[in-house]
């Protein structure tokens, strides 16, 4: 019994000192971590400098780790609503005109597009027009080989002249059998016959006439020319080639490009304002913009309206017509539309990016003379990119937070390093403010409106 109690406890022997190397180690690192701190806090010889030099994974005052505290216990930053103003950049509400745009994509559509065919068989052997160029209506495009209906055309004439020798003949005879029939010396049916002769030398007479004009007009056409003025495409046939007036393929297309239009699309609920001021009699100026929606093309005015509405996507199909003069827009070109419904005079504006919004709707923050701000709730009307039109809670010329309001509260401390309506900022006050100090874009002369 004694042999095994002792080899028992010699094998528990290395585990018992491993924990309590482990506990002494605990221990040991317990006191290093609280020496420094006890002795910067409590040394006689500790000075404030030491006092605030940071702690090495410990934080002071609930800023940052290895950050010292600012003015009100708070991080780094140097100032907020814990503690000292907050620099804030303002600008002041305007008054002036807002126009309110309907967005749109819109496809352009030529006036007037012709496929331009010959009208007659034969030969081609002139092409006298240049790929791209712009043409009067009227102007020959294609010379079709015009001898064979030269040659009709002679032919139709020579018929004709032989008739109207026939019925110049038969028009004396009939004459004179007027004469004897009245002395009584022929008898009443060879003056009919003779009658009936010259009628049917009339009709045949007639049918030679249009045979000529027939010929004349072949001829004509083998002069292929332009039926509307405008810009040709490029060439479908070459010189030699044996055309006919069934041929699917046309020599050349025109599109007419001034004028020319767009078609795009609204919303039913956008229509009533525009509707209205489209049967009023009102010119609604319509902008053409490029794909990208960055570069204006052209500016043309409300043509016509759809009769329906479409069933499966609630809106309804609208024309624009533009002259079109710098030939910036092209025939089944996509371009981005917008359609000026209407003019807001005196409306309060405010730039866009101070806007807030809250549980309760939008707010701004207002200035309160120099150096707190006040939550004023708003109603908002259109707005655009850059400016929103105030319908209550502000008034022309006063000033709003534009940037600092995420540590802002009502009633906040705050150091305006920047005003957009006043001299700008010097360079230390624009780095006092620890934001983005390009301007540009929130300053209300250099704003241009876009859309709704």
């Amino acid at each position: 019994m004694a042999d095994r109690s002792l080899n028992s406890a010699g094998s528990r022997s290395p585990r018992f000192w491993l924990l309590l190397g482990a506990g002494a180690l605990a221990v040991a690192l317990l006191a290093w971590w609280q020496w420094p701190a006890s002795k910067s806090a409590e040394g006689p010889g500790a000075t404030a400098e030491q006092g605030a030099q940071p702690q090495p994974g410990r934080r002071r005052g609930g800023g940052a780790p290895g950050l010292a505290p600012g003015p009100g216990g708070g991080g780094g930053f140097g100032g907020g609503f814990m503690g000292g103003p907050t620099p804030v950049r303002v600008a002041a509400a305007r008054q002036g005109e807002f126009s309110v745009y309907y967005k749109a994509l819109g496809t352009v559509t030529a006036t007037n597009t012709v496929n331009v065919r010959g009208r007659v068989n034969g030969q081609l052997i002139k092409l006298p027009f240049e790929e791209g160029q712009t043409v009067k209506a009227g102007a020959v495009l294609a010379v079709i080989d015009p001898r064979p209906y030269q040659v009709a055309l002679l032919q139709a004439e020579g018929t004709l002249a032989q008739n109207q020798a026939q019925l110049r003949n038969a028009e004396l005879d009939l004459k004179r059998y007027q004469g004897l029939y009245a002395e009584d010396s022929i008898a009443k049916q060879t003056l009919d016959t003779q009658a009936a002769l010259v009628s049917q030398y009339r009709g045949t007479l007639k049918s030679n006439e249009a045979s000529v004009a027939e010929a004349r007009l072949n001829l004509d056409f083998t002069q292929v020319k332009a039926p509307i003025s405008g810009r040709l495409g490029l060439r479908q046939v070459d010189i030699g080639n044996l055309i006919t007036s069934s041929d699917a393929t046309p020599l050349v297309v025109i599109t007419q490009t001034q004028p020319i239009s767009v078609a795009f699309t609204l919303p039913e609920r956008d229509l009533p304002a525009v509707v209205e001021r489209y049967r009023d009699g009102q010119a609604l100026e319509v902008e053409a913009w490029d794909r990208g929606d960055t570069k204006p093309l052209a500016s043309g005015v409300l043509q016509s309206l759809d009769n329906q509405i479409d069933t499966t996507t609630g809106t309804l199909k609208l024309k624009a017509r533009f002259a079109n003069e710098k030939e910036t827009l092209f025939p089944n070109q996509f371009v981005n539309v917008r359609l000026r419904a209407q003019t807001l005079k005196d409306a309060v504006l405010l730039p866009s990016a101070a806007v807030q919004q809250g549980t309760d709707g939008a707010f701004v923050y207002v200035l309160d003379g120099d150096k707190k701000v006040r939550i004023r709730a708003l109603k908002l009307g259109p707005s655009d990119a850059n400016e929103t039109v105030i319908t209550s809670g502000l008034k022309a010329g006063e000033r709003v937070v534009l940037e600092g309001t995420d540590r802002l509260r009502d009633g906040s401390e705050v150091e305006v390093v920047h005003d957009s309506d006043a001299v700008p900022a010097s360079p230390s006050e624009q780095l006092k403010g620890g934001g983005d100090q390009s301007n540009a874009a929130s300053t209300p002369a250099s704003r241009t409106k876009t859309g709704v």
